[in-house]
């Protein structure tokens, strides 16, 4: 637990309020109790607790004031989640303003990191470029002009489940496959994960019972990549991972499970045998609360940042199939489910190569 600026407490003061309900996250329902509490104190820590904080707020000023630290968080998240809002109902005054406090958080963060650059964030600016003026939309014009980088793309839509599939077998095993035989056993595994996984309210969730993978239809080599996830704290022994170009994985945790050695933390390559298998510290957030990841893979190395600290450092992951073959260069991404409800969020990813 650390310690909360003044400028957060009445946020906070009104989630500790809470007890035993179930909270809408951006119009989304998850469970949170009356012990919520956040790991370390980071920008990305900060904007799930101001999300949380939005969700409760009522008045326009609030919800404004909410928007202006959100922009000083300069996550990616916290962009992208502004940007939602500017598709907020175009009548009445609060929901103008709603909207001008959203474009300028959005600009704010963007131009404050060429980093995030590429084609959809330029989208959202241009669209935030209207609700603008004086400087700032010079600024905006600045950023967009002249630059032709993809960046991040969106990886869910937060509707349907396009763009993702059912898992067959593991990656060594697809490929002895004939073309034939892999449509057939796809034809299957996307009937199973229709029924195991579903859009609810807005969120990815794993709803079934057994240990099924999704993945998603395109392949990747070198990424960066984010995503927001949580645990079901009703759920039976919570677990999950996000698989990297087919193999498992980046361990996500509930961290009292201690009898399995959950007590290390999330994000580390759990499967390693050679390399390290745990993170370097433990930085999760409370089973029911979301947390983030960013996970880049260049080559073989991994590095995994978990709610904003840096908890695996360009780690060799290895074969998990077959550990006398190096990773694979190119393979597609999966989100696991262990048996227990879980939600994923927000997820983007920029191809490196």
């Amino acid at each position: 637990m650390y310690l909360i600026t003044k400028s957060y407490l009445p946020f906070v003061l009104v989630l500790i309020g809470l007890c035993c309900v179930s909270v809408p996250a951006d119009g989304q329902s998850l469970p949170v109790d009356r012990n919520y509490t956040l790991g370390p104190q980071t920008p990305e820590n900060d904007l799930i607790k101001l999300r949380y904080a939005m969700e409760t707020a009522v008045k326009p000023s609030e919800k404004k004031d909410i928007l202006k630290k959100i922009a000083q968080t300069g996550t990616f998240q916290g962009m992208m989640y502004a940007a939602q809002l500017l598709d907020q109902p175009t009548d009445g005054r609060d929901n103008a303003r709603l909207r001008k406090s959203a474009a300028v958080a959005v600009a704010e963060i963007a131009v404050s990191h060429p980093e995030y650059n590429g084609a959809m964030v330029r989208q959202i600016l241009r669209k935030a470029q209207t609700l603008v003026s004086g400087k700032m939309r010079k600024k905006i014009q600045e950023y967009i002009s002249g630059s032709t980088e993809t960046g991040f793309v969106s990886m869910f839509n937060g509707k349907d489940l396009t763009g993702w599939k059912g898992l067959v077998q593991n990656p060594i095993k697809r490929s002895q496959m004939t073309t034939e035989e892999l449509a057939e056993a796809q034809k299957k595994a996307d009937e199973v994960m229709r029924k195991d996984w579903k859009v609810e309210n807005g969120l990815l969730t794993y709803v079934g019972t057994g240990y099924d993978n999704i993945c998603t239809e395109s392949q990747y080599k070198d990424f960066e990549m984010y995503v927001d996830w949580a645990l079901d704290p009703n759920g039976k022994e919570p677990d999950a991972g996000i698989y990297l170009r087919g193999t498992p994985q980046v361990q996500i945790w509930d961290t009292a499970r201690v009898n399995v050695g959950a007590q290390v933390g999330s994000g580390g390559l759990y499967n390693n045998k050679k390399y390290e298998s745990k993170p370097s510290v433990v930085a999760d957030n409370k089973v029911g609360i979301w947390n983030s990841f960013y996970i880049k893979m260049v080559g073989d190395k991994v590095t995994v940042f978990l709610n904003g600290v840096k908890v695996v450092d360009a780690v060799t992951m290895e074969n998990y199939w077959d550990r006398k073959q190096p990773i694979f260069p190119v393979e597609q991404i999966e989100l696991q489910a262990h048996g227990s409800k879980v939600y994923y969020r927000d997820l983007y990813i920029k191809r490196l190569e």
